[in-house]
């Protein structure tokens, strides 16, 4: 074979430490959008970033030079160190240690991007926990509850 091809779209799923609402409103937009850009330093597509105030949802391609732990620790830290400096109030901000990350047919991408459009509405009647450990089930992951928030 001449070439390498690859589609791996993968949905990633983290919270802020300790799942504290600290990302407002007003610092969302600006810190997906931040969050796109280190993506696509790692030569991935970001296909949409959203969330809530406590928790981000990253849909993904992911390229086939690097691997999703280093890309999934490079976008954790570098989206953390950009709050530091642009929100200076939140310099004590980290983001939850872990993650969860699914792949995902790309048939299935328009059903994702929409829910995750639609995070607001969606824990307004879910908590982020049980979100989490929905997907997480539904993906056959195996956890133990007692250590999943750490």
């Amino acid at each position: 074979m001449a070439g390498s091809y690859a589609s791996l779209y993968c949905h990633i799923i983290f919270s802020t430490k300790n799942r504290q609402p600290v990302l407002l409103d007003n610092m969302r937009g600006r810190l997906w959008d931040y969050m796109g850009g280190i993506l696509r330093n790692h030569t991935c597509e970001p296909v949409i970033i959203g969330g809530a105030a406590e928790h981000a949802h990253v849909l993904t391609s992911i390229g086939r030079e690097k691997g999703l732990a280093s890309v999934v620790r490079d976008l954790k830290s570098n989206s953390s160190a950009w709050v530091h400096r642009t929100f200076p109030p939140l310099q004590h901000f980290a983001w939850q240690e872990g993650y969860a990350a699914f792949t995902l047919h790309v048939g299935l991408l328009e059903r994702a991007k929409a829910y995750i459009r639609g995070q607001e509405e969606h824990h307004r009647k879910e908590s982020f926990e049980d979100e989490y450990v929905a997907f997480l089930r539904r993906h056959g992951v195996e956890f133990d509850e007692q250590h999943l928030w750490g």
